[in-house]
């Protein structure tokens, strides 16, 4: 390494440690007494210092900022003057006769308020309107589909328990929890499931190692008409079901829906660090990506899976899923593929020609990795989930291979702007993207690129791996 690497190298030490703890907060601006201040999942209350602010209207979450309490000040009365200013008054309502051009424009923009509208009934709502709406369908039962909630884990039973008191919380009315426990090498997560939770929660074995194949066993036990996969490492907030699982009832060409995931602590630099260069987050404007009229700012549409969500929070029409042939097993955490299990699903569904959706008013609180060295294997699997999910679709679907090839250039330099060394443009708001309030370190970006050398090898690895295919799901 020569001197002026080695000084680099230090210099990015040196900033990374330096990075500090950031509090987790949420703020109702309709919440009771016009303020609705609340910790994050498992935060003390909040105090002095930076806060990392969820903002919502009547529930639902409109927005984050990053804002300081200064000592001494009142934390809810300085937090809700800051969310008011970046996020003030809700916008007024569209024409009731509003063109399906103008509806259109709606669902891919948000507010200039900073307050995303509301997709449905064919004209765009303020969030207060849509939660109520929402409310009075569930309360005629008709439209409220049966949702099956898959959680696949493997040796994490504490976090587990988090995540499944948070499920069994939902104000869904019409849903059952199967827990598929990948390739276990202890009998902890059965003694859990059957000692903590008995008939609330099913409990499914997968010996193939393997995000993907654990999905896909999940979706084989399955009895809802949709089919909702959350991670163990979340708190998933109670409306999250009935938000994330609601379009499908609006809109039966929609074959997938995805959500917002927030970060449940910002206590460790590389949470911050992860989060301040947008984590999982994509945004706050409802989105809907039809394949029969593709967004004309993708170029890249629909091979940019990881703008459309993350697997922590994503929903599928079962019926759907299950024709597609599910996830392919070789795909995945857990596999020498080390990624893409979601961003597959994802993109066969909308070259079958379904819709998906994404809506920020299904909400999962996640737990974001601690160390540098969670970083590091990270950075290399996003890299290689990334180009071995492609590769899947490729071999699953050849005859995508020439449309994927005009896309190829311009994927080429999207590749080198994900994967770039991004430095800090003088702050932001974790969750934003676009603004970064710490710098993104070469190391990182190595090996991200690296990763995406080594994607489709481990794929094709992945494929030779003995008993690959009994995960894999049938329909």
């Amino acid at each position: 390494m020569s001197g002026g690497a080695r000084a680099r190298t230090h210099e990015e030490i040196r900033r990374f440690l330096a990075i500090g703890a950031v509090q987790v907060a949420e703020l109702d601006l309709e919440g009771e007494g016009g303020g609705g201040l609340r910790p994050g999942p498992g935060s003390p209350p909040v105090t002095h210092g930076e806060v990392f602010l969820l903002v919502r209207r009547a529930g639902r979450p409109v927005g984050t900022l990053l804002t300081r309490v200064p000592e001494g000040a009142d934390p809810r009365t300085v937090l809700e003057q800051a969310a008011r200013a970046g996020h003030g008054p809700a916008p007024e309502h569209p024409a009731a006769g509003a063109d399906a051009g103008t509806a259109r424009k709606v669902r891919r923009t948000a507010t200039d308020a900073g307050t995303p509208a509301w997709e449905g009934r064919g004209t765009a709502t303020d969030p207060r309107t849509a939660a109520r709406e929402n409310r009075e369908d569930e309360a005629d039962g008709g439209a409220v589909p049966y949702v099956s909630v898959v959680v696949a884990t493997r040796e994490r039973a504490g976090q587990l328990a988090r995540a499944l008191d948070s499920l069994l919380a939902q104000e869904h009315p019409r849903f059952e929890i199967v827990v598929v426990d990948n390739a276990p090498a202890t009998g902890a997560t059965r003694e859990l499931v059957e000692r903590a939770y008995g008939e609330r929660v099913r409990y499914v074995r997968e010996p193939v190692p393997g995000l993907a194949a654990a999905h896909n066993t999940g979706l084989a036990a399955a009895r809802g008409e949709v089919i909702a996969f959350t991670d163990d490492d979340v708190v998933a907030d109670p409306r999250w079901l009935t938000e994330l699982t609601a379009p499908f009832s609006a809109d039966p060409r929609l074959g997938c829906a995805t959500g917002l995931i927030l970060p449940a602590r910002l206590r460790t630099p590389a949470q911050v660090l992860l989060e301040s260069h947008g984590g999982f987050a994509k945004g706050f404007a409802p989105t809907t990506y039809d394949p029969g009229d593709p967004p004309r700012d993708e170029p890249l549409f629909p091979f940019t899976a990881g703008r459309f969500g993350s697997g922590a929070n994503m929903a599928f029409r079962t019926e759907v899923l299950r024709a597609v042939g599910g996830f392919d097993p070789a795909t995945g955490a857990g596999t020498p593929a080390r990624g893409g299990d979601d961003l597959y699903g994802f993109v066969r569904v909308l070259t079958r020609g379904h819709r998906l959706h994404y809506t920020p008013y299904a909400l999962v609180w996640h737990h974001h990795r601690e160390t540098w060295a969670d970083l590091e294997a990270q950075a290399y699997g996003y890299g290689a989930g990334l180009t071995a999910y492609l590769t899947a679709i490729l071999v699953g679907r050849p005859a995508l291979l020439p449309a994927f090839l005009a896309r190829l250039p311009r994927g080429l330099a999207h590749a080198r702007a994900l994967t770039a060394v991004r430095d800090t443009d003088g702050g932001g708001t974790p969750g934003a993207h676009g603004t970064r309030a710490h710098p993104w370190p070469r190391r990182l970006s190595r090996l991200q690129r690296r990763g995406m050398v080594y994607g489709p090898l481990g794929y094709l690895r992945a494929r030779r791996a003995p008993g690959r295919t009994a995960g894999r799901a049938t329909g």
